[in-house]
């Protein structure tokens, strides 16, 4: 059961025994959302064009909702990596296919990267979601360019 869409490519799951899980979607990489402190409300990291609209799709599909995952992996922040599945749709492929998440050619295997660079090339073809805007700046770049600008001691990053 999905509890929280923490943004557009990170959900948590209460399994059948209770235990709370955080998921990545595999193969997609969503833009990123603004965080904030819980206790201060002050934002600890910016967000970028598109994030709140990636994680309201994300929610609006699996909020409350049974799903099933493959598991593909773990990453460094000890999330599982899943295909997230709602009955026969691949979640992580619809996120791609309506514009609201890149294939992330970087982690994709066969026969996935294919199947999502088409979808997202089609997304783009019709300018779906995120690809409304001209050259929309890929999250992994977002990343980059925010880690640098912190690095570099301009603290309101």
């Amino acid at each position: 059961m999905v509890t929280k869409a923490s943004d557009g490519d990170t959900i948590r799951v209460l399994d059948p025994l209770g235990t709370k899980l955080r998921v990545r979607l595999y193969g997609i990489d969503a833009p990123e959302t603004e965080k904030a402190s819980k206790r201060t409300g002050r934002i600890s990291k910016v967000g970028q064009a598109h994030g709140d609209e990636a994680w309201k799709a994300l929610t609006g599909k699996v909020l409350g909702q049974r799903v099933k995952l493959d598991v593909m992996g773990i990453d460094r922040y000890k999330r599982l990596v899943c295909l997230v599945w709602l009955g026969s749709r691949n979640v992580n492929k619809e996120m791609v296919a309506e514009g609201w998440a890149w294939a992330y050619r970087h982690y994709l295997d066969t026969p996935y990267a294919s199947e999502f660079i088409a979808v997202e090339e089609t997304a783009r073809q019709q300018h779906l979601g995120l690809w409304k805007t001209y050259n929309p700046q890929p999250p992994w770049e977002f990343r980059r360019v925010t880690r640098t600008k912190k690095g570099i001691g301009n603290d309101h990053f």
